[in-house]
């Protein structure tokens, strides 16, 4: 397995290594890090390893004093620069087709560099590339083997509709080429969604539709996980509100933060992987000037395996995201373990969680954005709780469908078939 991250904190990639070796596969889980030497560890019978990517000097020169300033003169630039990307992205496009990726985001090279060797030195039978990034290595890595190789590629997210990672106009367009030249590699295709595995048919022109694997946590989780309350500094009768993942400004906790002088005795966690990042920062200062600095508590991660015990200590879930075409396509990672944790839902209206919500009474839906409205769904969440946590209880419950365990016997399945062998892993 393949993934351009540390792999810690990325909960679908730690559940796919470990519950395929847990089948009976030999799986080695690669990752990725800036870093000055290789880390390894172990998730259950799978090995992880996490292969250097070197410390990169700060920029040099007059990008380097822009970058380091900010403001306005690095705003200055990057519109200067727009006409230029532009022109590049037309012309390459134009003469190099698919292959323009190559002059637009020549940076993709490094994790050819980077994990190319490893893999050949593995001499996998199959390789299950997570993300975008790594179909690329995966497709080259099974074009230079001597040997039959398998390659499933995981598309997490669709590509068209993500935000750039970087903000210049190359970035999308060169990672679009990077996946049309290598897609037709890919032996099956696995993704998150029913809606994204439709559009992922139609813009490849694949020859099936992807399986599904939802990002579900384990049924089976492990006891022992710390207290979220504790670690907050409130007790049981504190209305307590939680989000969990990544920080970004199109996640909207901008907007809860603001609705926190309106929802007086509430308090916020902030489940995050670090606690030093730039836009944590940012929403501190934010709730310091709202004046209730006092009420957003920021806690670290918690071993993936312990998350749903460690959210159950809260009374809502949140999920305060903008409207951007990936959000509204599936139901995502938190969505899952909030449910799992037996939390009432408060998401924003973007669809698919949105019509989910309703469907199964589990929380209320706002306008995303809209600070009075999450006001008021948050207001009506706390006032009944019971109401929403009955979702989760009795014959009509989606739990039971909503696990890994349930996933993985997908993804059994898959790698069976496609190694031709139609017996267990665990038996063979």
């Amino acid at each position: 397995m393949l993934v351009d991250n540390a792999v810690e904190g990325d909960s679908r990639v730690q559940k796919a290594a470990r519950s395929a070796a847990d089948a009976g596969w030999d799986v080695t889980l690669l990752g990725c890090a800036r870093a000055a030497e290789e880390k390894t560890w172990r998730l259950g019978d799978a090995e992880v390893r996490v292969l250097p990517m070197g410390n990169h000097a700060p920029a040099a020169g007059l990008r380097g004093r822009l970058v380091s300033r900010g403001g306005l003169p690095l705003r200055a630039a990057r519109l200067a620069r727009r006409p230029v990307e532009h022109a590049q992205v037309a012309f390459w496009r134009s003469v190099r087709g698919d292959r323009s990726w190559r002059k637009l985001e020549p940076g993709l090279w490094g994790y050819e560099r980077l994990f190319g060797p490893v893999i050949d030195e593995l001499q996998p039978d199959l390789i299950h590339a997570h993300d975008f990034r790594m179909l690329g290595v995966a497709a080259r890595a099974k074009q230079r083997s001597t040997r039959p190789v398998r390659l499933v590629w995981d598309a997490h997210e669709w590509l068209p509709g993500a935000k750039p990672r970087r903000d210049n106009v190359r970035w999308l367009p060169a990672h679009l080429a990077y996946v049309n030249e290598y897609v037709g590699q890919a032996d099956a295709v696995v993704t998150v969604s029913d809606t994204l595995a439709e559009l992922l048919q139609r813009d490849h022109d694949l020859p099936e539709r992807p399986g599904v694997l939802l990002n579900a946590p384990l049924a089976d989780t492990e006891a022992g996980a710390p207290d979220l309350r504790e670690r907050c500094g409130v007790d049981q009768d504190t209305p307590l509100l939680v989000y969990s993942g990544a920080l970004a400004v199109q996640r909207g906790l901008d907007t809860v933060v603001d609705a926190l002088p309106r929802l007086p005795g509430v308090h916020l966690a902030l489940v995050v992987g670090d606690l030093t990042a730039p836009y944590l920062l940012q929403l501190l200062a934010r709730a310091e000037r709202r004046g209730v600095a006092d009420r957003v508590h920021a806690v670290p991660y918690v071993p993936y395996r312990q998350l749903v015990e460690f959210l159950g200590g809260a009374d809502v879930g949140l999920i305060p995201l903008h409207h951007w075409p990936n959000h509204e396509i599936a139901l995502i990672t938190k969505f899952f373990e909030y449910s799992h944790a037996r939390l009432p839902i408060v998401v924003s209206d973007v669809k698919t969680m949105a019509r989910t919500v309703r469907e199964t009474g589990q929380g209320e839906v706002f306008k995303a954005k809209d600070e009075a409205d999450l006001v008021r769904a948050i207001q009506a969440v706390l006032a009944d709780p019971k109401r929403y946590r009955a979702a989760y209880e009795g014959p009509d419950s989606p739990l039971k469908e909503w696990t890994w365990e349930a996933q993985a016997r997908h993804l059994d399945a898959l790698y069976r078939r496609l190694l031709g062998t139609d017996t267990p892993a665990e038996t063979r």
